[in-house]
């Protein structure tokens, strides 16, 4: 048996990773553009339908006095609802749910921080329609059966965003190495002050993003916000009172209406399918919405992180 060149082998070994390395390229990019299609295909959808009743007119007017096919009508009163009620569900869960990922990396043990955790996997896979009907006969025991406002849908919505937030705030809490945290101690800085100082700041990006996501879990959702808040055509700002529109459910009823028997002895413009141009065009208005969020996430992130020797 013959002994192969040093060289011989190495180049061998070389040539065998590089093809290795280049298999791997193609199947991560394949496996990339094979997940872009989807998404390109439904923005594409989107942009398609819903651009020709996507103005100025559309996002500045409500639903009130519309009626059949009529040339009007827009969406202002379900952009208000959706962002008031998103915003208050956001202020229950962020803070209940960061303070629940720091208990379970920094205090908890035992029996007690395995239920959170146990609870916390259980809620995450709640269907909505559940969330909706917890937080709609929570407040009818106190305001009686029918009750329809715009706090009870953001109580709903906050029972889905909660263990999502709790769930990405702890994978990024965890993410902090431990040096940091060892060496505030030496320095004398109490457990409370690095939490705050040391761990939330190094983490900050993480945790934004982490709401973020959260916030696009629950700002699309229907079903929920149908039993909890109801269908309202009037601009509404009080969430303590009365019915309001969120996007979602405005998509939903218009497609829901579909198309308009026109009269041909009308003198006002009927357009047949203009419950579905409304539907596309609060879709494309939605999805605007998560991009911004996602932006000012972004944007947040970068302000609030630790700064680098790069920087």
């Amino acid at each position: 048996m013959t002994d192969v060149p040093f060289g011989t082998l190495l180049r061998q070994t070389d040539a065998r990773r590089r093809r290795t390395d280049l298999l791997m390229r193609v199947l991560i990019i394949g496996a990339f553009l094979l997940a872009m299609v989807p998404l390109v295909s439904v923005i594409w959808t989107v942009l398609a339908n819903g651009l020709g009743r996507f103005d100025l007119y559309f996002l500045s007017v409500s639903m009130r006095g519309v009626f059949g096919g009529m040339d009007a009508g827009g969406i202002y009163h379900a952009i208000v609802g959706t962002v008031e009620i998103t915003l208050f569900a956001a202020l229950i869960s962020v803070p209940l749910g960061l303070m629940t990922a720091i208990y379970l990396v920094e205090y908890g043990t035992g029996l007690l921080a395995r239920m959170v955790t146990f609870f916390v996997d259980v809620m995450t896979g709640i269907p909505s329609i559940v969330a909706g009907l917890f937080a709609y006969a929570f407040f009818a025991v106190f305001f009686g059966n029918g009750v329809r406002m715009g706090v009870v849908g953001s109580v709903a919505l906050s029972v889905l965003m909660t263990p999502v937030v709790i769930r990405s705030s702890e994978e990024m809490l965890k993410l902090v190495p431990n040096e940091l945290r060892e060496a505030s101690y030496a320095l004398g800085v109490p457990k409370w002050l690095t939490i705050v100082k040391v761990v939330l700041r190094t983490s900050v990006a993480g945790l934004v993003t982490g709401v973020m996501l959260a916030v696009a879990r629950v700002i699309g959702e229907t079903a929920p916000l149908l039993i909890t808040v109801g269908v309202v055509d009037s601009i509404n700002f009080n969430l303590f009172d009365g019915r309001m529109m969120t996007l979602p459910v405005y998509v939903y009823r218009q497609f829901s209406q579909g198309l308009v028997p026109c009269s041909s002895s009308s003198t006002d413009v009927c357009i047949a399918d203009i419950n579905f141009q409304r539907a596309w065009a609060a879709a494309l208005t939605l999805i605007l919405i998560v991009m911004l969020l996602n932006l000012l996430a972004r944007l947040v992130s970068r302000l609030f992180a630790p700064k680098t020797a790069n920087h």
